[in-house]
């Protein structure tokens, strides 16, 4: 419980303390997920190490999954009703509740629906268990009816609770090639967070009113100079424009709190305003503040010249020039008007028609100057959620690493595993259904227990017996797996590939009908098991426990050799092949097998 306990503690701590509101927000949910796993684990309806970690749940349904690979005990699918779930409802005039709907999709005018639904494409799949009474519809089209009635009998115990329909949605139909890394959506969310950053609010501050107000009051201090000394002399009404400044200050001070420099005692602004409040007060000046006046006036003129010479007023047209630019929560609030457009669950083709320059319009109600041009940290969010090709993200810079790329590949990956379906609906259906289970997080799993797979899905499994082997489907499959195993190898070489991606390539081996020898890294901290023991178990003591120093070392070693025999990505047609052993070697003071070392040729 050490992990999940401090998990909590530190969300506890984040919601008392930050200073920021939305952060306490997340936090405080945090602290509610995290205070869901503690109390359902201390109750035993969720086991760890488990794949079936609910109780109550079946193991393909997706778990809510914290930090760790833990679950609250709760369904992805699960929780109230969505607002398109209210809609059918209110429209069928059924209850509103989710055997209801269930129950309502299996009449005729429920099958009716998912068949439109299901032709059109117009559906978005966020959690794999959406895809059920779609493929229902479809088992009933195709004339499966034994297959449809033992997936109803299936999904209905659990009808109460998860969610079995799609989300309706008009999204632009891409081609299979188009991945995107984030939605338009998500550069949307990231975008409307934006808030102003106080260190430019500052700095925009003090060079547009600080600074000219610390020249006026220069301006003024200048006039009772004579050779030199100021405070020589008194001018006529120099008292009431000394009081119109303080005054003055006053305002300002209370209107502009971001920058702080005007109340550091030892700022030259400080000094001037002091000996001023001092001067309309009508008391004298203390030798030290007299100094310090001096001090600060020569200084002020020494470095910047007086107020009005040419020196000046080019450094000032300068400071207000950069001062003149829109800060970019404004920037971003464009941005995201601009992004409310597209729809929000694919990628935008075009990142310069959400960036282009501020138009006259905009500027009417965001307060920016129209042809402003939005500045590069705003572009760079909108670019995260650019749609293209792998090559063509991988070489603006979208795909950062091997990690990045693992989660793009399941979008290829998914048309070319559906491709082996007759019936085009089902291919759109199975892709979109592939790509949903991709999101799904992985769970923490002890005795070498692996994570549920997608040909165990139950609807997965129904329409299993209707795949065929297309002509063209292996040739696709593994063009496929070429052009992305030679992307990784290109795009991020000496990188040893993450798991994510080598559970990719080795869906599309698979649909290529080849034999690669495809090998996970090992992830041996969470290998429960029993361990060799010196001596027997006390009576009571658990039959397993965490691996010792010498298991853990053992399975480290056989990952190394296991990652030494493993084939990480497609070796590209006329690729040089490898050296004999008798030709190369480790490079000096590094081990051979390592990720990430090369080999030399030696004489």
């Amino acid at each position: 419980m050490g992990y999940p306990a401090a998990e909590l503690a530190r969300a506890a701590e984040t919601a008392g303390s930050h200073p920021d509101a939305q952060t306490r927000q997340r936090a405080r949910e945090r602290f509610a997920r995290w205070s869901a796993v503690l109390r359902r684990i201390a109750g035993g309806s969720v086991s760890v190490g488990s794949r079936q970690p609910v109780a109550d749940l079946p193991f393909w349904a997706t778990p809510q999954v914290v930090r760790g690979g833990f679950a609250t005990g709760e369904a992805v699918a699960g929780g109230p009703l969505r607002p398109y779930e209210a809609e059918l409802a209110r429209r069928a005039g059924v209850p509103a509740q989710r055997d209801a709907l269930f129950a309502y999709h299996l009449t005729e005018a429920g099958l009716a629906e998912l068949s439109v639904l299901l032709e059109s494409g117009a559906y978005r799949v966020e959690t794999p268990e959406e895809a059920a009474l779609l493929t229902v519809a479809w088992l009933l089209r195709a004339g499966d009816e034994t297959a449809a009635v033992g997936l109803v009998d299936e999904l209905r115990p659990h009808a109460h609770r998860l969610r079995f329909t799609p989300a309706p949605d008009d999204a632009p139909a891409y081609g299979p090639e188009v991945v995107w890394r984030e939605t338009a959506g998500a550069a949307r969310e990231r975008l409307a967070r934006r808030k102003p950053n106080g260190r430019v609010a500052a700095m925009q501050e003090a060079l547009t009113v600080w600074n000219p107000f610390a020249d006026q009051l220069l301006e003024l201090w200048l006039e009772t100079a004579r050779d030199g000394q100021v405070g020589a002399r008194t001018p006529a009404g120099w008292s009431d424009r000394a009081a119109a400044l303080v005054e003055r200050y006053h305002r300002l001070a209370a209107a502009h709190p971001h920058c702080g420099k005007h109340r550091r005692p030892k700022e030259n602004l400080a000094i001037l305003r002091a000996a001023t409040e001092e001067a309309v007060a009508g008391r004298p000046l203390s030798p030290r503040a007299r100094g310090l006046l001096q001090h600060a006036v020569d200084s002020m003129v020494r470095r910047r010249g007086r107020p009005g010479s040419p020196e000046h007023a080019a450094l000032r047209e300068r400071q207000s020039a950069d001062a003149a630019g829109p800060m970019l929560h404004t920037l971003a609030r464009v941005v995201v008007n601009r992004l409310a457009v597209f729809p929000p669950g694919c990628g935008i083709r075009s990142v310069e028609a959400v960036t282009g320059p501020i138009t006259p319009e905009e500027a009417a109600w965001s307060g920016v100057p129209a042809g402003a041009r939005i500045a590069e940290p705003i572009r760079r969010v909108v670019r995260r959620a650019l749609a293209g090709t792998v090559a063509e993200l991988i070489a603006a810079g979208v795909v950062p690493s091997a990690e990045v790329l693992a989660r793009l590949v399941p979008q290829i990956a998914a048309t070319a595993t559906a491709a082996s379906y007759p019936d085009e609906a089902l291919r759109s259906l199975t892709a979109a259904t592939y790509r949903a289970f991709r999101n799904r997080r992985s769970l923490l799993l002890t005795n070498l227990e692996h994570q549920v797979r997608l040909d165990e899905l139950p609807w997965v499994r129904a329409v299993a017996g209707h795949r065929s082997a297309l002509a063209g489907t292996h040739a696709s499959a593994t063009s496929a797996l070429r052009r992305l195993g030679e992307l990784a190898l290109d795009g991020f070489p000496a990188t040893l590939l993450p798991n994510p991606l080598v559970r990719e390539l080795v869906a599309l081996d698979r649909e290529a009908g080849g034999r690669l020898p495809w090998v996970e890294e090992l992830a041996t901290d969470s290998s429960r098991g029993p361990s060799r023991r010196s001596t027997p178990p006390r009576p009571g003591s658990p039959a397993t426990c965490w691996p010792t120093a010498s298991t853990r070392a053992t399975t480290t070693s056989t990952t190394r050799r296991c990652r030494e025999r493993t084939t990480y990505g497609v070796r590209r047609a006329g690729a040089r092949p490898p050296l004999p052993a008798s030709t190369r070697s480790a490079p000096s003071g590094r081990a051979p097998g390592r990720a990430g070392t090369g080999w030399r040729r030696t004489a």
